[in-house]
């Protein structure tokens, strides 16, 4: 037979099996990529729900405000074809994912999402319960505490008298660093996008600036310097008599070598679990899928495989911060007293009146990202630690607990880490400066750290502690060059 003969009888024979694969694998992809869009249609929309209800209940800004700043730009741009809608009577913000666009309503329908309110715990997103089950838990709290005396001189009250400079500042050098926080550097770069400055030196406010649509009432995000607040609530506990650092065995779902974690290692980020800590909104990674896909954030987080042997590797880990609040709820016996913990043994003693900390759907507090507080409220926690745990000369933290948040944890590179707390800043901002000296912040400064910019900047041979809240997702912010002109107004102290 020839050989072009047996071909064609060869490919008649089989052509049909050919084509049912062929079919089958373009519906397979065809079915991959419709999921994939989907689950990313379901990220913008959770990212969008949270992100506006906290903004519009917490914050008290307009929706049209969050969606043209907050939620646009640089990795922001998949979200303009996204439509939120704010139900202001129930309290409510659902988002989805637009056909054709946000301006045809009717195509909005795809990845719904969901986000509450409730007074005093902020806003959580509907996962794995019911609104109705979220609302159940808050009607036992006491509804916030009154802001602080608004004759009483800042930190006991609201009153800031920047007129008050003590002899020897240089006025004008100070307001020159303060308006260069809030300038564009270079008109061909963007702008640092600073929303809120505060500068406090020897316990009071000296210099203050917030830009246009942002007011010093007004609660903002401080992202990842919630996890410092973490830790002073662990503090606390310890105080309490009801957490070691040395526990071990912290969860009863852990076994084996999990049960080797100590709370240290959780805190000082050496416990050895396995956590991916990239952001973007098109790649959903550990981080996003915790915040934004799951009810039991902490859960997740604990479900990790140990990746290094306890207390031998430092790794950066959102996931371990919302362990340690898994951590903290166990040591209460009733779910209400938890939730109260915060406000009742740390935001109200220092006068954070404005502070909101936001838990999970399982109610647990989101410990790594979900505190919201005002710039002045972000530098009284500031303050307590400059202080070394004493607030009006009451010890609220036990002896040496700060001491200790700020030893360098020997697996971080450099000792740039302490426990949830920052030691050093990025490299290019620890690079010398001819214009500032070397370095441009002095060695003893520590830092609480947020994601987009947000930093609260303590230094003890200053006296001195400073918040910059922002949006700066483009490197046109410098923590260490921005903050080094007004640190260094302030002469360290003899």
């Amino acid at each position: 037979m020839p050989a072009k003969l047996a071909s064609t009888m060869l490919s008649r024979k089989f052509w049909p099996w050919l084509l049912a694969i062929a079919v089958v694998g373009v519906v397979v992809a065809a079915s991959w990529l419709a999921e994939r869009r989907y689950h990313r249609a379901e990220l913008g929309s959770a990212v969008m729900a949270k992100t506006v209800c906290s903004g519009v209940f917490i914050s008290q800004r307009a929706p049209t405000d969050i969606l043209t700043t907050d939620l646009s730009g640089p990795p922001y741009e998949p979200l303009k074809d996204f439509k939120p809608i704010v139900d202001r009577d129930a309290k409510r913000v659902t988002a989805s994912y637009c056909l054709f666009g946000r301006q045809m309503a009717f195509s909005c329908f795809i990845g719904t999402q969901t986000a509450i309110f409730r007074e005093g715990l902020g806003c959580t997103l509907i996962h794995g319960t019911t609104e109705e089950a979220l609302r159940a838990q808050s009607p036992g709290l006491p509804p916030p505490v009154s802001a602080s005396d608004p004759e009483a001189l800042w930190p006991e009250g609201e009153r800031v008298d920047l007129e008050a400079i003590p002899p020897g500042i240089d006025r004008a050098a100070l307001k020159a660093g303060v308006e260069a926080a809030f300038a564009r550097v270079d008109p061909k770069q963007p702008h640092h996008r600073t929303r809120a400055l505060v500068v406090v030196y020897d316990g009071r406010i000296v210099a203050e600036r917030y830009a246009t649509g942002f007011r010093p009432i007004m609660p903002l995000l401080g992202w990842s310097m919630a996890k410092t607040a973490i830790n002073t609530l662990v503090g606390l506990r310890v105080r309490d008599r009801r957490l070691a650092p040395a526990d071990q065995g912290l969860l009863p779902e852990w076994r084996d070598s999990h049960r080797e974690i100590t709370l240290d290692q959780l805190l000082q980020m050496t416990s050895g679990l396995a956590f991916s800590e990239d952001y973007g909104v098109d790649d959903t990674s550990d981080v996003e899928r915790m915040l934004y896909f799951e009810d039991d954030m902490s859960a997740y987080a604990a479900e990790k495989p140990l990746e290094h042997t306890p207390g031998t590797y430092w790794s950066y880990s959102s996931g371990t911060t919302n362990i340690i609040a898994r951590v903290l709820r166990q040591s209460f016996a009733d779910e209400q007293e938890y939730l109260r913990f915060p406000r009742e043994r740390l935001f109200e003693p220092i006068g954070m009146h404005s502070a909101v900390l936001e838990p999970d759907a399982a109610g647990i507090f989101v410990g790594s990202s979900y505190l919201y507080a005002t710039a002045r409220d972000w530098a009284r926690l500031g303050l307590l630690y400059l202080r070394d745990g004493v607030w009006q000369r009451r010890r609220l933290l036990p002896e040496g607990w700060v001491t200790n948040s700020l030893k360098p944890v020997r697996e971080a590179p450099n000792g740039r880490y302490g426990a949830q707390t920052w030691l050093k800043l990025d490299e290019a901002a620890d690079s010398n400066s001819p214009d500032l000296g070397e370095p441009p912040l002095p060695g003893d400064a520590f830092y609480m750290l947020g994601h987009d910019g947000q930093i609260v900047a303590m230094v003890p041979s200053r006296d001195l502690v400073i918040v910059r809240l922002g949006l700066t997702r483009d490197n046109a912010w410098d923590p260490a060059l921005d903050l080094a002109p007004i640190v260094q107004v302030f002469p360290p102290r003899s």
